[in-house]
């Protein structure tokens, strides 16, 4: 019953996404008339679902980067923090932004417990906040002009017309909905998936991992979102912004869906980087960013007419001020849950230089005179040892900084393989020489996870990071997502009670 309580949070995010993100699919499909209310929760329902339970896994990175929650009261109050914000932007009838909250909560825990926030990760989730709109407003003009001239040339009948153009935004708003919960279910359930413990999970023919579990419970609370509530801001993002017609309706869904679906797209991001082009990074962006920026693509086609600025300008500063409003009620939340109610919303990581840090550190090129001065106790956490070697060191370079405090780490470690039965039984998670790796060091224990990492790479090559080129990054990616997912998982070992 408590694990079903800290779940509550996670549940509640959903329905707030789904009250709020559902008006990114189909509100100017509603709002233009084309399409009936009714008819556009039910398919979007069923493809958000769909979307978050084949293609979740993508995006939810990124978040267990930006911030390694690793206790369940901790996820508890971010997903709840980042779904009261999501709720009160709905109430006030914005289409404010469930990545941008999440985001914010999750720096609040940072900051509440001490743990620092990964700067690369957040300027990628933060870039994207700009590139976003501007992308989804770029596909949408040039959607909007292509179109246009298809259909002039064509010379269909306006009956005939109508039909295609409600089909078609039909056919869009279900690529939008597959979209939408392949790439916003992280922000729901991310949280929860590193500290989870739920059990693999046999439905009909189909093995869920735990993962698999909690977005399909993810995309089953935006839908419910979507038939209980998102019909208030459905009217504003379909007939508050701009007064669209069905073409430019159709072209608004089609253009969002498409920005949704690239930072969601594991494949699309391997064949880029297969062929040696630049990727795009998997992100959880913003739906509600993507459609408001598509929508302003086609007030721009028209010369800026009929575009409500005022509106516009409100729904900006919803995007400003939301990730600063989940933050400090993530961190007030936090306060409260950890000294008033006694629950632990954090397992506390000290950082000391041990002999074996020592050696990995010297083999770093760090000055040992500077591994000195910060030797022989015990900081409480990442930001407290991050000051204290500023302190000694002013100049210190970020990224010298990041390789102390990664050396560092304490984190008692005990390999078990029976904590991962169903990635090791899941074909394709871990290859056969990687599986084979971990069971030879079965029942190893280490002092920090950097350890475990390098003992892997000793018995097995497939666990050797390949050089940083533009071929191996997604390879990277994958490895390092598996071995942080381990070490999250035999670092649960020790302190299973907790849970």
């Amino acid at each position: 019953m408590l694990i079903l309580l800290y779940l509550s949070s996670g549940l509640f995010l959903g329905w707030s996404l789904g009250a709020n993100d559902a008006a990114d699919i189909f509100g100017t499909a509603v709002g233009s008339k084309m399409v009936r209310f009714r008819t556009a929760a039910i398919i979007s329902s069923l493809c958000i679902i769909l979307g978050a339970w084949i293609s979740g896994r993508g995006a939810s990175h990124t978040l267990e980067q930006l911030g390694e929650i690793n206790q369940l009261g901790g996820a508890f109050i971010v997903a709840l923090t980042a779904g009261a914000t999501v709720y009160w932007m709905t109430m006030l009838k914005l289409p404010v932004s469930s990545s941008q909250s999440i985001v914010g909560a999750i720096i609040g825990w940072n900051i509440f417990t001490g743990s620092l926030t990964d700067t690369d990760t957040f300027k990628t989730i933060a870039a994207t906040w700009v590139i976003c709109p501007v992308l989804a407003a770029v596909f949408s003009m040039g959607l909007y002009v292509a179109v246009r001239r298809i259909i002039m040339k064509s010379k269909m009948h306006l009956i005939k017309l109508d039909f295609y153009n409600r089909i078609g935004l039909i056919l869009v708003g279900a690529f939008g909905a597959y979209s939408l919960g392949a790439n916003n279910i992280s922000n729901v359930m991310g949280v929860f998936v590193p500290v989870f413990p739920f059990k693999p999970l046999d439905l009909w023919a189909v093995r869920l991992s735990s993962a698999e579990q909690l977005f399909l419970l993810g995309g089953i609370a935006i839908s419910i979102g979507i038939f209980t509530y998102s019909h208030k801001v459905i009217s504003t993002v379909g007939e508050g912004i701009v007064d669209l017609k069905p073409l430019s309706a159709f072209t608004v869904v089609l253009a969002s869906s498409l920005v949704l679906f690239l930072f969601s797209s594991q494949e699309i991001q391997q064949f880029l980087a297969g062929n040696n082009l630049p990727t795009i990074p998997l992100v959880p962006v913003s739906s509600s960013q993507a459609i408001v920026g598509a929508v302003i693509g086609i007030g721009i086609i028209h010369g800026g007419r009929g575009i409500n600025y005022k509106l516009l300008g409100k729904i900006g500063l919803g995007w400003m001020v939301t990730p600063l409003i989940a933050c400090t009620m993530s961190f007030i939340a936090l306060f409260i849950f950890q000294n008033v109610f006694s629950q632990r919303v954090f397992r506390p990581v000290e950082y000391a230089v041990t002999e074996e840090a020592r050696d990995r550190l010297s083999s770093e090129k760090i000055p040992a005179r500077l591994i000195d001065t910060v030797s022989g106790r015990n900081y409480a956490n990442a930001a407290a040892f991050r000051d204290a070697l500023k302190e000694k060191d002013p100049a210190l370079s970020p990224e010298t900084i990041g390789t102390i405090i990664r050396f560092t780490r304490i984190q008692e470690i005990v390999v078990s393989t029976g904590l991962v039965p169903a990635e090791l039984r899941t074909p394709g998670w871990l290859t056969p020489g990687e599986a084979d790796a971990l069971r030879k060091i079965n029942g190893m224990k280490f002092h920090h996870s950097w350890q475990m990492e390098e003992a892997l790479a000793e018995k097995s090559a497939e666990w050797v990071l390949k050089p940083d080129r533009a071929e191996f990054r997604p390879y990277n990616k994958r490895l390092r997502d598996r071995l942080r997912y381990l070490v999250s998982k035999m670092a649960l070992y020790e302190t299973a009670g907790d849970q």
